[in-house]
C-alpha cells in the first residue's frame, strides 16, 4: 500500500554513499561502482515520480571531491556528461525539472555545458524537482550566503538590522527550494558529510547500511513510510 500523502515529504535529500566500496567488494575499479549508482538515482527519481514527492536532492559531487585522484575525478566528470546528456530526454518523458546547486563554475567547461543544456531544456517541466548538488559544500555555501549578504548591505539593498534566518536563507544557493523533510543516507554511516548544513536543522534521517547502487525504489519507499511515522515537533512540545 502507498503511504498517504500527507505522509510523504516533499523534499527528500539523499547522501549516495557506497560506490567504491559496492565495486571493491566485486573486485572492480571505483568508477564502475559509480557507473552503477548512476543506475540507483534512475530508480530513484522514478520512485519518488510515483510517490508525488516534489523535491529531490541529491549529493552528487562535493567540494572535497576534487582532493580524489586525477583519473577518478575526470572519470567521474565524464560520467556527469554522460549521464545528463543521455538522461535528459528521460526526464523529458517524466516531466523532471533538473536543477544543480553548488559551485558550478568548478566544473570542466563541457560539463558545466551539457548541465545547462539539460537545465534549459527540462526548465518547462512542472514534476518533481531533480537537484543535483555538484561541487557542493556546507560551509562554502555558508560562507557563500555571508558574502552575499555583505555586498547587499554595502549596496543598502537591505539594512543589517533585517538579517534574519529567514532572510538568510534567501542567499543561500536552496533559495527557491523547501527545506528537505527527509534525509536518506546510505552505506550506513553516521554523518552529514558537509551536505545541506543549514538546511537540515530540522531534517528527519533515515539511515540504511545497504550502498547506494543497491538502493531500489523498495527501499525509498521503506524510508518515506518510516517518515511517516514520526512525530515532527520543531522543538515543541
Amino acid at each position: 500500500m502507498a503511504p498517504s500523502a500527507k505522509s510523504v515529504p516533499q523534499h527528500v535529500a539523499i547522501i549516495m554513499d557506497g560506490n567504491g566500496r559496492w565495486a571493491k567488494s566485486r573486485g572492480l575499479p571505483r568508477i564502475k561502482g559509480h557507473e552503477a549508482g548512476a543506475k540507483a538515482v534512475r530508480e530513484c527519481v522514478e520512485g519518488c515520480g510515483d510517490l508525488k514527492i516534489e523535491y529531490l536532492t541529491l549529493y552528487a559531487f562535493s567540494a572535497e571531491n576534487w582532493q580524489r585522484p586525477k583519473s577518478e575525478v575526470f572519470a567521474l566528470m565524464r560520467l556527469l556528461e554522460k549521464f545528463l546528456k543521455e538522461k535528459t530526454p528521460e526526464l523529458l518523458e517524466k516531466n523532471v525539472r533538473l536543477q544543480a546547486i553548488g559551485r558550478l563554475t568548478n566544473l570542466p567547461e563541457a560539463c558545466q555545458k551539457q548541465l545547462h543544456k539539460s537545465i534549459e531544456a527540462t526548465a518547462g517541466n512542472n514534476g518533481l524537482t531533480l537537484i543535483l548538488a555538484l561541487s557542493y559544500g556546507g560551509r562554502l555555501e555558508i560562507i557563500d550566503g555571508i558574502k552575499s549578504l555583505l555586498r547587499a548591505v554595502e549596496l543598502g539593498h537591505i539594512d543589517k538590522a533585517m538579517i534574519d534566518v529567514e532572510m538568510f536563507s534567501k542567499h543561500l544557493y536552496t533559495r527557491y527550494y523547501p527545506d528537505p523533510d527527509l534525509l536518506i543516507r546510505t552505506s550506513g554511516e553516521m554523518r552529514l558529510s558537509n551536505f545541506l548544513l543549514w538546511q537540515l536543522s530540522y531534517t528527519e534521517m533515515f539511515v540504511t547500511p545497504k550502498l547506494w547502487p543497491d538502493f531500489t525504489k523498495k527501499d525509498l519507499l521503506a524510508a518515506v513510510e518510516e517518515f511517516g511515522r514520526r512525530q515532527r515537533r520543531y522543538g515543541a512540545v
